[in-house]
């Protein structure tokens, strides 16, 4: 039995075309969406393609919502998706072939997942390709950005704690066949608002950790950190092979740095205000 999962917020241009695909609509036994109460079309969207939607509030790091996603999953193998994905055909036969293996299995032994364990991955490593300006992006890093989203159920989780982590698995790790093409910023507008969100929780992050506003701190976060993210992305991974999309996606991925350590400021200029 296959699950697909996600957790979303204001996805409406998105959801259609991920639980569209033919692995979401013909292969996957269950759909489960956890919804961080969006003010668009998502819910309504969603549960028109058959999945089940589970509404609760929209967290600033997002990958509770996604892990309240997986504990949501009922099937024996399970796939996290975000709503901008969407499996390739390489990908959509290596799942089903690793999902007829464990139908089988599953008649032969009723301690099916740990005879499974004991010579087989429990979860899978899926390559990823970035859409960005309407660019698949080859180089600066962002292929072929692999990813932990297929595994065993109870075998995997996520740690909540940073907005790019990895599941954490309880077992072997091995490559899928296939990627995930993810339509994550075809416009710069989309980019924009995802960049928003991602410093913001990056900015509480550090406020967390306890990071101190100094001079040292500053020069580091706004000059060093984003010249030497922006040089390692365009010179170093070779983000110039992509031509204008990797150069603004190396300059923005530096200007993170920066933007996390002003807000990060905000932050403690609010707490001197309201003390």
């Amino acid at each position: 039995m296959l699950s697909i999962v996600l957790a979303t917020y204001n996805e409406e241009k998105n959801i259609k075309k991920c639980l569209s695909s033919n692995l979401v609509k013909q292969v996957a036994n269950e759909v489960v969406v956890v919804d961080g109460s969006s003010t668009d079309e998502t819910r309504k969207i969603a549960t028109s393609l058959g999945a089940r939607v589970i509404k609760t509030t929209n967290k600033l790091n997002f990958h509770i919502n996604k892990q309240m996603a997986m504990n949501e999953a009922k099937g024996d193998l399970v796939l996290q998706l975000d709503a901008d994905e969407v499996a390739d055909e390489q990908l959509e036969i290596f799942i089903i072939s690793i999902n007829n293996k464990i139908e089988k299995l599953k008649v032969e032994n009723s301690q099916w997942a740990v005879e499974w364990k004991k010579t087989n991955p429990v979860a899978w490593e899926i390559p990823r390709k970035n859409l960005f300006l309407s660019t698949w992006l080859k180089k600066g890093g962002q292929y072929p950005d692999p990813v932990i989203r297929l595994y065993i159920n109870g075998f995997a989780k996520l740690p909540q704690k940073d907005v790019h982590e990895q599941m954490k698995v309880d077992g072997r790790v091995d490559p899928a066949n296939g990627h995930l093409l993810h339509y994550a910023n075809p416009k710069f507008g989309d980019y924009l608002r995802k960049f928003n969100t991602y410093t913001s929780f990056k900015a509480q992050q550090l406020k967390d950790d306890k990071l101190e506003i100094t001079p040292f701190n500053a020069l580091n976060y706004i000059f060093y950190k984003p010249i030497k993210t922006f040089f390692m992305l365009f010179l170093r991974h070779r983000g110039y092979v992509d031509g204008i999309a990797g150069f603004v996606f190396a300059l923005m991925s530096g200007m993170h740095h920066a933007v996390s350590y002003l807000k990060l400021w905000e932050l403690n200029q609010k707490e001197v205000i309201n003390d």
